[in-house]
């Protein structure tokens, strides 16, 4: 067996593995949101969101505060800043890329309007936030670390205003039973949803931390360098569940949660992140982090501007992937240098 089949055969494994996962991820909190009374979008901005960013915050935490070197604090803001890029782009582009495998259209009713208006208030909460991120990161000052409480504070705004946001008008999906519970007559009881979404979150956290390594061990094999393969694919690998609940969530005909997990995902990666780096790190950012946040920023201004005059399209979303590619030709062109 040639040095790169088994990580390969292991990377392939790892994502069939996350895939399956997700899939008793979303029907668990989908229902784990019913029984606990709160609305589909919230559920997929707050619930779905802070379960699979929790695993990826828990891992920035570990490199930034217990990092034994400053590369592997390095590492650890190189996800915040990559994290949101790969949502940006390759995510809203796998949703566009599964409506059209699917052979699905996004509707054009009022209802679907509206839902863009205010998916486009949610990008303007994180192009702010994020832009504020991007300044810090370029100058170096006494109370940084202080910011990171604000950041925190800004999430929980976030929060509040998901949760508490009426949803009585909306029309409720038709959820299919609990995996754990097929054969259950009725709605399933809170403790087993919760129990079913707490063991594939567990599940998706062993097979992510499974997929990021063996890309760790393919990528000295094909020649990438470690900062290429930390800026390029580690974030890829790292927002992997995300994307899988898209993909999931579209091929079931719900591509409004789709769009929602990952506009909360994006939230939760512009903030709980971002404040662990300022509190354990200087926060300074190099040419790279810095392409990088500005590759993300235009490419959450183009789909701001996007939901806001209700022009999005599957090939629209689809396109958003071109931006992951123009970041990556800059990239390299930067290391050729």
């Amino acid at each position: 067996m040639t040095p790169i089949l088994l990580p390969a055969l292991l990377l392939l494994g790892a994502a069939a593995t996350i895939y399956f996962a997700c899939e008793f991820f979303v029907n668990g909190v989908e229902w784990l949101g019913r029984r606990l009374s709160v609305g589909s979008t919230a559920t997929a901005t707050i619930l779905a969101a802070f379960g699979t960013a929790l695993p990826e915050s828990a891992i920035t935490f570990v490199a930034v505060a217990f990092g034994k070197s400053d590369a592997q604090r390095e590492l650890g803001v190189g996800a915040a800043l990559g994290g949101p890029l790969v949502l940006a782009t390759i995510a809203y582009a796998t949703v566009g890329a599964t409506l059209i495998f699917s052979h699905q259209h996004l509707q054009r009713n009022q209802a679907v309007r509206q839902e863009f208006k205010r998916l486009s208030r949610d990008q303007t909460w994180f192009l702010s936030i994020f832009v504020v991120k991007l300044a810090v990161g370029l100058v170096a000052f006494a109370y940084k670390p202080w910011l990171g409480v604000a950041f925190l504070g800004a999430y929980a705004l976030y929060f509040w205003k998901e949760m508490s946001r009426d949803e009585s008008g909306e029309v409720e999906d038709e959820l299919e039973p609990l995996s754990f519970a097929r054969k259950r007559p009725g709605p399933p009881p809170l403790a087993l949803a919760a129990l079913q979404t707490g063991l594939a979150l567990v599940v998706i956290f062993a097979a992510s931390r499974l997929f990021v390594s063996q890309l760790d061990a393919i990528g000295p094999a094909l020649g990438i360098e470690p900062q290429l393969l930390a800026l390029l694919l580690s974030p890829i690998a790292t927002e992997l569940p995300e994307t899988m609940n898209a993909v999931i969530w579209v091929r079931q005909g719900k591509h409004r949660l789709a769009l929602a997990n990952i506009s909360g995902s994006m939230m939760i990666q512009a903030t709980v992140p971002t404040a662990f780096g300022l509190f354990f790190t200087p926060w300074l950012l190099d040419r790279s982090l810095i392409m990088a946040g500005v590759v993300t920023a235009i490419a959450v201004a183009v789909m701001l501007v996007s939901f806001a005059r209700g022009v999005i399209s599957r090939g629209f979303l689809a396109s958003m992937g071109l931006f992951y590619g123009l970041f990556a030709a800059l990239l390299l062109v930067l290391h050729v240098r």
